[in-house]
């Protein structure tokens, strides 16, 4: 008889706990974590781009390298690891209570929330793994992992068209994030009323060149999966270390890749910007 008032009552300490102190404190670490990785990637690729990058790879495996050979390069893999299970967890609340914002439930969303919460589950075990032991874990290759999934892949009945259709998912993706960037979608996220004018300006900077770096990066990298469907030839895909030295190919030479370096470094600042000022 008192069923459904237990169901009801249960479901509501569930979605204050959602959106109590708790997880909007692991989400907000989880932003500090994702701007780390930014930030390394974004040196890694500035160093790619006038040398050979030291042997690293401009992607989120050489950025967990590179903070291992950190000093205390260890504790730090453990607190990325568990802040980007923070962001997980944020993410998940996220798919089963809605978003921040008053369309936040749509099924949409809530289904992209979703998807983020499994992307960061698999990030924060692949550095935590490696944190114990398993180098091979975090620091694997984006490429040589993007050219054997498309491969097999290939060997699959139509898996030709599904590769393509998946280069053409992550090429829209790019586009679409550039995009929301340059528009400024990301006001109504923060808390940008209660930022001080000077810092509005910077943040507002950080986002726009942060987001169409970053949406250039999927965009081309979609472009090199869809290229690699289309002829037929896996080697073709690309990971995002290869992807980012193609910029340095082209005819501004390593210029490009630079601006391209310096957008995602100035996106790990935009991420730590978010993990003050993100409505959570």
């Amino acid at each position: 008889m008192h069923l459904p008032s237990m169901t009801a009552r249960g479901k509501g300490q569930a979605r204050r706990a959602a959106k109590g102190r708790t997880v909007a404190a692991v989400a907000r670490a989880g932003f500090v974590g994702r701007g780390v990785i930014y930030l390394l990637i974004g040196a890694l690729a500035l160093r790619i781009a006038f040398s050979d990058g030291g042997g690293r790879q401009a992607d989120r495996g050489g950025a967990v390298a590179e903070l291992a050979d950190r000093p205390f390069g260890n504790v730090l893999l453990w607190l990325l690891g568990i802040a980007l299970a923070g962001m997980a967890l944020w993410r998940l609340s996220e798919a089963f209570f809605g978003q921040a914002g008053p369309d936040g439930d749509k099924p949409g969303k809530r289904a992209l929330s979703g998807a983020r919460c499994l992307f960061y589950c698999f990030v924060s075990y692949s550095v935590l793994a490696y944190a114990t032991g398993d180098e091979g874990s975090g620091s694997g290759s984006s490429d040589r992992q993007t050219k054997d999934v498309t491969a097999k892949a290939f060997d699959w009945p139509g898996g030709r068209w599904i590769v393509a259709a998946a280069g053409a998912a992550v090429l829209v993706a790019g586009i679409w994030i550039a995009g929301r960037a340059l528009l400024r979608k990301f006001h109504k996220r923060l808390r940008i009323s209660e930022m001080p004018r000077r810092v509005r300006r910077i943040v507002d900077v950080l986002g726009v060149f942060g987001g169409m770096a970053r949406g250039s990066v999927f965009a081309v990298a979609g472009g090199f999966a869809l290229v690699a469907a289309l002829r037929h030839k896996p080697g073709e895909a690309k990971g995002i270390d290869n992807t980012l030295r193609s910029f340095a190919d082209t005819g501004a030479g390593p210029w490009l890749l630079a601006l391209i370096a310096f957008g995602l470094a100035a996106f790990g600042l935009f991420s730590w910007a978010n993990a003050r000022w993100r409505k959570l």
